[in-house]
This record gives structure tokens, sequence and C-alpha cells, in this order.
């Protein structure tokens, strides 16, 4: 068993340094397109966080402060259900809103644990008859005893979701090609690999080796190149997040609303490092076909 491992480990490094810039080729397009990839979730789930209430018919969210009391909340409760522009509304408390913040933080328990519920603010997420009367509902609770503001889903926001959308189609699509033209990189290595040992190949199949014993250096070797540029792609991923992070806290107004936990990154990275190295043996096991017999 010793034996086996040395030796699929020494064909692997040796074929990988026999074909070094087609190596390094199918790393970096790999890189690219999976960075490209993992970008696009990163930049979807970041909206999907911001605009989760939004996506559910919700125009607006009317929040109260700290201290408001349960007669204010009263107040405003009986007003939104009187209130012709009013198509539904719902109340989110403390408690809600600390287990919402608990859920979107479970990565970051010191933050967790150095936020009070009593310190978050109650609110009521709320949705007119008709988007148009959204500035006119707002109005009507804007300064009232207890609401501390009432945030709306502004135009930008709605146009935003489509420009997202458009974009999102189009570096799914940009990381698509690339990701098979990767993995057509790969399987060209394989295959000069195994074209330049073919001799040898045949002469292991004539003393009894299997088509597996023969395969698996090379499947190695492609699984190695698409973890690799996985890899680089899964720290481009983490940047990014971090790039995000440190531009949503110098936003403004309703952008505040968006976030990326470091979860979501490292969720995201472990994904591209399962395509990297699903890639990279598909890739290898294509490129063998044209040598062995399966």
């Amino acid at each position: 068993m010793a034996f086996k491992l040395d030796y699929f480990a020494r064909e692997t490094m040796v074929s990988l340094r026999r074909n070094i810039m087609m190596t390094l080729a199918g790393v970096l397009t790999v890189a690219v397109s999976l960075f490209l990839f993992g970008g696009v979730l990163l930049l979807s789930r970041m909206v999907d966080h911001g605009t989760a209430r939004w996506k559910e018919g919700v125009e607006l969210e009317i929040f109260f402060v700290p201290t408001a009391t349960q007669q204010q909340i009263e107040g405003v409760q009986v007003e939104l259900d009187e209130s012709p522009n009013v198509k539904e509304f719902r109340f989110i408390s403390k408690k809600q809103a600390f287990e919402l913040f608990q859920k979107i933080f479970q990565d970051q328990p010191e933050l967790v644990e150095s936020v009070d519920p009593e310190t978050l603010p109650a609110s009521f997420r709320v949705v007119p008859q008709d988007p148009e009367l959204t500035e006119v509902v707002a109005g009507q609770f804007r300064g009232r005893p207890g609401v501390d503001e009432v945030l709306t889903a502004q135009e930008q926001v709605h146009r935003m979701l489509r420009a997202i959308s458009w974009i999102r189609r189009l570096f799914f699509a940009i990381s698509g090609i690339l990701l098979a033209s990767s993995l057509f990189l790969i399987v060209n290595t394989i295959r000069l690999a195994t074209f330049a040992r073919r001799h040898e190949i045949q002469i292991m199949k004539l003393v009894g080796a299997t088509n597996w014993f023969i395969r698996i250096p090379f499947m190695l070797e492609g699984l190695i190149q698409g973890a690799i540029g996985a890899g680089f792609a899964f720290g481009a991923v983490y940047v990014l997040q971090r790039i995000l992070s440190d531009l949503v806290k110098r936003s403004e107004g309703i952008f505040q609303s968006f976030f990326i936990t470091t979860g979501d990154a490292v969720g995201i990275g472990l994904f591209v490092l399962f395509i990297g190295g699903v890639v990279g043996v598909v890739g290898s096991a294509i490129g063998l076909r044209r040598f062995l017999d399966v």
C-alpha cells in the first residue's frame, strides 16, 4: 500500500513538472473562472440579505426607538389597521429582531454576545395597497412618538435588483465559458502527459496493471490543478467579502441594510473548491479515454 501511494505521488509530480506551462494555464483559468463564479454568488448573497424584506412585497418598515412604550406601538398598529392605503403589515418584536440578528451573525459569536435584545428596535413591515402609496404611508408615520425612522424600498433598490439580475446572468455565462476552457486545458494537459508515456502505459498493461492503477496519477494531476486554481479563487472571494463589507459600512441610506458575513464567504469558498476538484477530475477522466480501454 505504501509503495502504491509513493508511486502515485511521484508519478503525479513528474507529470505536473513535465507540462508546467499547460499546468499553469489550467490553474489560472480555473482560478479566474471560479473567482467570477464565487464573486457573483457572494454579491447575490449580499443582495439577498439586504433586500429580503423587499422581495416579500414589503415596501416600507417602521422602526421604533428601543424605549418605545407598548402604548406607542399599539397606536401605530391601530393606525396601520385602519389605513385604507395599507394592504398588510407584520410586527417584528425585539425578541424576533434579536433572533434574526443571531441567525445573520451566527459566525461572529463575540458580536452576538455584545448585543442585548433590549437594545434592538421593534418594527412593523408594511405592504401598501399600491407601491406608489409608499411615500404617503411613510410620511404618515414619520415623526410619530416612539418612531425612530421609516425605511422605504426606493426605486433605486428596484433598479438595482433588475441590474443585479442581468449582471448575475452575464457573469455566470462568462464563468461557465471559462470553466469549459479550463476543462479543455486540463484535458489537453492529461492527453499530452499520457501521449508522452504511451509506451510505458502499454508495457504496464502487458504486465498486468489495471486501468485504475494507471489512471490514478493522472486523475490526481487533474485534481491538483483544479484544487490549486480553486484555492486561489477561495482566497480572492474571501478578500472580496472584506472589500464589499467595507464599502457597505461607508455607504448611506438604504444600502446600509446590505451585508455579507464571513460564513457566507467561507461557504461559497468551499463550494468553489468542490467545483474546482470536480473540474480537475472530470478533465483528467476525459483526457484518458483515448489511451485506456473504458
